[in-house]
Order: structure tokens, then C-alpha cells, then sequence
């Protein structure tokens, strides 16, 4: 994770050579995408809309497995939301160059939400097996409780 955030802070907070032709806050979802999509040069749209949805991938498939709390697609979508949201919001405020962008949030917790659903699923419940409560077990037969 911590290698995740390095990569993270370095990708996210220096400026973009890619979108300083948009280099406005973005409030309105959908709008950046628009924008991107409708670039003559597909390679910058593929590297901005593909990397922010790769970006939030790792989001998925490591926070079930290290902080068993978030298990669960809903718990993921809004822990990486929110933390994407605190990123977008640093890049806006003290990045010469980056603007806030509604539409970079939606793409990470779509990154997210695919790489909970391909792996980390299955990965949280690999390190934290779900706990059996008593009112999971079966009940005693009622030959064992009598001896």
C-alpha cells in the first residue's frame, strides 16, 4: 500500500502534459469525458480516462485485504471515493497545472469497484475469512446435549 501511495502522489500531484488544454475545474460528471473522447488523439484520451480507472484499481483489490472494514463493493466505492476526492482537491488547491476533476474521481472508484470485483473479493476473504458467530453454527443434536 505504501508503494501504491508513492506511485499515487507522483502520478496525481505533478502536472499533466496531457490535460493542459482542460486545465479547469471540473464540477459537471461527464463533462471531462466528453471532452477527452472528443480529442482527435486517442492515445491521450486511452492514457487519461484508462489511467484514472487504473489508477483506482489497486483501491479495490487492497483495501478488502488489509483493512477488513471495507470489505464489501459499496465500503470500497466509498473509501476510494473519498480518498480520491481529498486527492482531486490537493491537485486543485496546490498543483500549478491540475485542476479538480469530478470526472477523475468517477473513473478511480470505477478502477475500484473492477478491481474489487476481479480480485479483491476474493483476496479480502482469502486473508480475513468471515468470522463464524454462534448463531452461524449448527445447533447441537439433541443426542450430544444429553451426554
Amino acid at each position: 500500500m505504501v508503494g501504491f501511495a508513492v506511485v499515487l502522489s507522483k502520478l496525481t500531484l505533478n502536472p499533466s502534459a496531457a490535460s493542459e488544454s482542460l486545465i479547469h475545474s471540473n464540477l459537471r460528471p461527464g463533462d471531462s469525458i466528453r471532452n477527452y473522447l472528443s480529442q482527435p488523439a486517442i492515445q491521450d484520451t486511452l492514457k487519461q480516462l484508462g489511467g484514472n480507472i487504473v489508477l483506482g484499481m489497486p483501491f479495490g483489490v487492497l483495501l478488502p485485504a488489509l483493512v477488513p472494514r471495507t470489505r464489501g463493493l459499496l465500503r470500497v466505492m466509498l473509501a476510494t471515493a473519498l480518498v480520491m476526492l481529498l486527492v482531486e482537491l490537493v491537485q486543485g488547491a496546490l498543483v500549478q497545472g491540475r485542476a479538480f476533476d469530478i470526472d477523475d474521481v468517477i473513473l478511480n472508484t470505477t478502477g475500484a469497484m473492477l478491481g474489487y470485483l476481479i480480485l479483491g473479493r476474493r483476496l479480502g476473504r482469502a486473508v480475513h475469512p468471515r468470522r463464524r458467530h454462534w448463531w452461524h453454527r449448527p445447533a447441537l443434536s439433541s443426542s450430544r446435549r444429553r451426554s
